[in-house]
C-alpha cells in the first residue's frame, strides 16, 4: 500500500538522520567547522520534521465526527505546513546565522579529517535514505517526474521526504567543498559561505513545501482524472444526459469530495432518479476510490431547460 511505503520512507529518514546529526554535532564540535554545524542542524531538523509527519499521518486518518463531518485529512496539510516553517527557521535562518558568523569572525579550521569521515558516513545513510523515498515515490505515482509529484501531488508526506533527502544530499556535497576548500586554501570564510549556501538550499525547499501546503489546505481540487471518469461514467449511462458544474476538493492524501448536476431524462419516475444516481455513484467510486463523498443533485425540468 502507498501509505504504508510512505511511512517506511518517513522511518528511515527519521533513524538516518538522528544518528548522522550527532555525529555531525560531535565532528562540528572537533573541528570549528560551521558548515558542519548547518549539516547538523539540517539533519536535526530532519528528524524533527519527519516526527512531524507521521504525527500528521496519523491524526490525518482520525474518524470524521460530529465537529468534522468530512474527517480530518487536511490535518497533514497542516503539520506539513508546520514542517516547512520549522526547516525555514530553524534549519535555513540558523545555518545563515552561522555563516555570517564565520565570515565575519573567520576562526582557523582545525584537522578536517573527522568531517570529511563523518560526511561520507553521511552521504551513506543520505543517500540510503534517498533510494528508499524515491523507490516509495515512484512506486506511488508511477511515470511521474518529482517535478509533476510536487506540483501536483495530494500526499505531502511522499514528496516531503524525497526533497529533504535530496538538500540532504546537496547539503553533504556543498559542507565537504566548504571544508576542503577552506582548509586547503587557508580561507576559513569559505566554511562560512558553504553554511550560508546550505542555509539557502533549506530555505528554497521550505518554500516549495509551503506553497504546496497552502494550496492543499485552502482547498485544492482533486486530480483531472477524476473529472473525467465522472464525465466517462455519464456518458455511459443511457438514463443520464449530462453532468453540469462538477466541483471537486481534495480533503486528504486519499479523500475527495465531489459536487455536481446530473440532467436526467424527464421521463424517468423518481424512483428510477434515486436508483440511476445511486448507480453513477457507485460506478464514480469504483473507479476512483479516493471519491468518498459525492453529492449529485438532479436537475429540475425548469433548469434543464434554462440551460
Amino acid at each position: 500500500m502507498p501509505g504504508t511505503d510512505s511511512k517506511s520512507a518517513i522511518y528511515a529518514s527519521i533513524g538516518a538522520n538522528v544518528v548522522i546529526a550527532i555525529t555531525k554535532l560531535v565532528t562540528a564540535a572537533i573541528t570549528g567547522s560551521s558548515a558542519m554545524v548547518a549539516e547538523g542542524l539540517h539533519s536535526l531538523v530532519d528528524a524533527g520534521d519527519g516526527t512531524l509527519l507521521l504525527v500528521g499521518r496519523a491524526r490525518s486518518r482520525r474518524p470524521a465526527d460530529e465537529q468534522h463531518p468530512f474527517g480530518h485529512g487536511k490535518e497533514l496539510y497542516f503539520w506539513t505546513l508546520i514542517v516547512a516553517m520549522i526547516f525555514f527557521a530553524v534549519g535555513g535562518g540558523v545555518s545563515v546565522y552561522e555563516g555570517v558568523l564565520q565570515m565575519v569572525h573567520p576562526e582557523p579550521l582545525r584537522d578536517p579529517t573527522p568531517a570529511y569521515i563523518v560526511l561520507a558516513i553521511a552521504a551513506l545513510f543520505d543517500g540510503g535514505s534517498l533510494a528508499i523515498g524515491w523507490r516509495t515515490m515512484r512506486n506511488a505515482a508511477p511515470g511521474h517526474t518529482l517535478f509533476e509529484v510536487v506540483r501536483h501531488g495530494k500526499d505531502p508526506s511522499l514528496f516531503t521526504v524525497v526533497l529533504e533527502d535530496i538538500a540532504d544530499v546537496v547539503g553533504i556535497v556543498i559542507a565537504f567543498l566548504g571544508v576542503w576548500l577552506g582548509h586547503r586554501l587557508g580561507m576559513p570564510a569559505l566554511d562560512g559561505a558553504a553554511s550560508i549556501a546550505i542555509g539557502l538550499v533549506l530555505a528554497t525547499v521550505a518554500v516549495i513545501l509551503a506553497g504546496q501546503s497552502r494550496g492543499l489546505l485552502v482547498g485544492e481540487r482533486a486530480h483531472d482524472a477524476a473529472i473525467e471518469v465522472v464525465h466517462r461514467v455519464a456518458g455511459g449511462d443511457p438514463a443520464i444526459r449530462r453532468v453540469a458544474r462538477p466541483l471537486t476538493m481534495q480533503l486528504g492524501p486519499d479523500e475527495v469530495l465531489l459536487t455536481l448536476e446530473i440532467e436526467l431524462h424527464p421521463e424517468l419516475t423518481s424512483r428510477e432518479v434515486a436508483a440511476t444516481i445511486a448507480r453513477f455513484e457507485a460506478r464514480v467510486r469504483d473507479e476512483r476510490p479516493e471519491v468518498h463523498h459525492i453529492f449529485a443533485e438532479p436537475m429540475l425540468p425548469a433548469e434543464q431547460g434554462e440551460s
